[in-house]
């Protein structure tokens, strides 16, 4: 194989440990039913710091070239629905939390009630396809799946991560009784 193709920005260290904890983080949400609440949120609120720090270390988007190849989207309507459903039956009472940063929302405005399950299920859905886009191995597939994936944790699930974040980090070191 030609060594000047392992140069690629897909396979530099950032990119490829990137992929390994998004990997795992996919693995976890699909395995959610083989954990008790207390230990799912325990796993989840040390995950999600790490996901956020490896997605962080990714290129910039100004470092990355935007494709004219859109990445396919593997994770239907209904696969998102299994895993939120899941998650959300597992976190039960526990699910919901209030909102409190919101774009534009004023100070005083009625705060949003938000889902730990959703924010999961959301990263899930852009981390599953960014993985299964990887595994395709063709290098523009992969160009293309790492500059969406960047692209969306800058604007939609980065945030959305650090908001359930808050919310496992209350229900972990809170008094709420999660057995």
């Amino acid at each position: 194989m030609n060594e000047s193709l392992f140069q690629d920005v897909v396979y530099s260290r950032n990119v490829i440990e990137f992929a390994t904890v998004a990997n795992e983080f996919c693995t976890f949400a699909e395995s959610v039913n083989e954990y008790e609440r207390k230990d799912f949120l325990g796993k989840l609120q040390k995950m999600l710091p790490l996901l956020y720090l490896k997605a962080s270390l990714l290129p910039g988007l100004n470092d990355l070239e935007e494709s004219e190849e859109t990445p396919e989207k593997f994770v239907t309507e209904n696969d998102y629905n299994f895993i939120l459903r899941k998650l959300s039956t597992k976190l039960g009472e526990f699910d919901s939390y209030p909102e409190i940063f919101e774009p534009g929302m004023a100070l005083g405005d009625a705060s949003v009630e938000a889902n730990i399950s959703e924010n999961v299920s959301d990263i899930y859905q852009d981390l599953k396809d960014f993985i299964l886009s990887y595994r395709i191995g063709t290098v523009e597939v992969m160009r293309a799946a790492l500059w969406e994936c960047r692209n969306n944790f800058e604007q939609y699930w980065g945030q959305r991560l650090v908001n359930g974040l808050r919310a496992v980090h209350m229900l972990v070191h809170g008094n709420a009784h999660l057995e």
